[in-house]
This record gives C-alpha cells, sequence and structure tokens, in this order.
C-alpha cells in the first residue's frame, strides 16, 4: 500500500470516529444542536399558540432542559431559555461546530503521517544503501571465484602436461634398460660362444730327474 493511500484510510477512519465521540459527549451533558438546515423560531411557550419571541441559528448548540409534547425547553448560548420545535433539534453535532474538531484532526492527523513517511523513507533509503553494498560483495566474490576457477583450470592443464613428460620420461627409460640389458646379455653370450674355442695353455711339468 502506498503512503498516499495510506494517508487517505487513515483520515477516513477517524473522520468516521468523531461523530460517535461527539454523539457520546452531547448524550451525557444534555447537549443538542439546532437543525443545519435552518434557521428556527423560539417560543415563549410549548405549544404553537405561545407567541415567537426570537430565532435560533442553524448549527447554534442549546441545552435541553426537558419536552413537553412536540417542544422542547432549552438554553442558548446566550442564556436565554425558549421553546423550540423538538423536530427542529438534531442529536449529533452540526457541521458548524464539527468543522474545527475535523480540521484539527486532519491537521494532526497529516503531522502524524508526515513523520511516518519520514521514517519510512529513511528506513528505505537504509535498506536500499545495505542491498546495494551486499550486492556489491557478491559482484566481488562472483569475479574472485571466475579468478580461482581460472587459476584451477591452468593449474590443472600445467598437471596433465607435466604428467605426459613424465610418461614420456619413463618410457625413454624403460627403453635404456631395456637396450642395456640386451646389451649385456648379448655380450654374454657372444663371450661364452667364444671362449670355449680359445687355445689353451698347456701347463710345463716341472722335472726334478
Amino acid at each position: 500500500m502506498t503512503i498516499h493511500k495510506l494517508k487517505i484510510l487513515t483520515l477516513g477512519v477517524a473522520l468516521a470516529t468523531l461523530p460517535q465521540a461527539l454523539h457520546a459527549q452531547q448524550e451525557a451533558d444534555g447537549t443538542a444542536w439546532v437543525s443545519d438546515d435552518l434557521t428556527t423560531f423560539v417560543r415563549s411557550g410549548p405549544t404553537d399558540g405561545y407567541r415567537i419571541i426570537g430565532t435560533l441559528s442553524a448549527g447554534e448548540p442549546v441545552t435541553v432542559l426537558e419536552t413537553s409534547g412536540d417542544y422542547s425547553r432549552v438554553v442558548d448560548e446566550e442564556g436565554d431559555t425558549v421553546w423550540v420545535l423538538s423536530d427542529e433539534l438534531q442529536e449529533t453535532p452540526s457541521a458548524q461546530e464539527r468543522l474545527p474538531v475535523l480540521e484539527a484532526r486532519v491537521e494532526e492527523l497529516t503531522e502524524e503521517l508526515s513523520g511516518i513517511n519520514d521514517t519510512w523513507q529513511s528506513r528505505t533509503a537504509s535498506m536500499t544503501e545495505t542491498l546495494e553494498v551486499r550486492e556489491r560483495r557478491i559482484a566481488e566474490l562472483e569475479a574472485r571465484n571466475a579468478a580461482l576457477e581460472d587459476e584451477t583450470e591452468q593449474a590443472r592443464s600445467t598437471i596433465r602436461e607435466l604428467q605426459a613428460r613424465l610418461d614420456t620420461q619413463e618410457e625413454d627409460l624403460l627403453m635404456r634398460y631395456f637396450m642395456y640389458g640386451g646389451g649385456v646379455a648379448g655380450a654374454g653370450l657372444l663371450v661364452g660362444l667364444i671362449v670355449p674355442h680359445l687355445p689353451r695353455r698347456r701347463r710345463k711339468r716341472d722335472r726334478w730327474f
């Protein structure tokens, strides 16, 4: 939900609860309000036969003292006691009465929501900064991992090359051993064939007589 929608919702809830609170207050102290729709005449008694002695302005608050028939005896803001038709009174505060309260409440809620908005923006900025730091760290680790993989592949290639050279050297060494052994065996065989055919020297006998 966006901040704008949150403001509208909160203001709506506040405005909806204000009439209930004001209505509860007027029930406790007997306050009523002249209807917003008209300016009504007031009489000196509780019937149409009594003379008109003045008027009450639309939305004006009065205190109900008693009710007799269709009329209620009320005290207006100036302290005068008069009779007015009960149908021309309303139990809920008039628009004139509610407007300043509603405006003050709207201003209060606007300030509160402004503070919430500032706090939210601060938290969002902090989270964004933390996310950017993490993304940079991840990028660094990925780059380091790629470099290590390259180094590992180079090391493997070097090992394979050295292993091939070692295998070649082993084959050369075996071939040399084989040739050396064959030469020694051939020389031995040749000596074995030649020696029996060599002339033997006869031993001189020593004669004493």
